[in-house]
């Protein structure tokens, strides 16, 4: 069975930094990334990152936002700087890799965590 265990959401205040972590078990992640949904918006990629450490960022956080990853503990972190209210969103982990219980390809999602930017 995939988990992916999300944490690290919160609300804070324009101009502040949050951390987000995603520990995944059950997997052999090639792909880790943070997808985001703000109310009444589709969900959209945040940024991913590659198992050698590939980054791909959308345009709004790039330079505010860096995602890492600890492949030892199958782990994916999203440290957010400089929020801005526009940030506010339901953000998800997601990650593609083998299942290892079943040896098949599959993409997985966790619960989500809520990030609230205030102004």
């Amino acid at each position: 069975q995939v988990q992916l265990v999300e944490s690290g959401g919160g609300l804070v205040q324009a101009g502040a930094s949050l951390r987000l972590s995603c520990a995944a078990s059950g997997i052999i992640s090639r792909i880790m990334g943070w997808y985001r949904q703000a109310p009444g918006k589709q969900r959209e990629l945040v940024a991913d990152i590659s198992v050698s450490g590939i980054t791909r960022y959308a345009d709004s956080v790039k330079g505010r936002f860096t995602i890492s990853r600890d492949n030892a503990k199958n782990t994916v972190y999203l440290q957010m700087n400089s929020l801005k209210d526009e940030d506010t969103a339901v953000y998800y982990c997601n990650t593609d890799g083998v299942v290892q219980s079943t040896s098949r390809w599959a993409t997985s999602w966790g619960q989500g965590t809520q990030v609230t930017v205030s102004s």
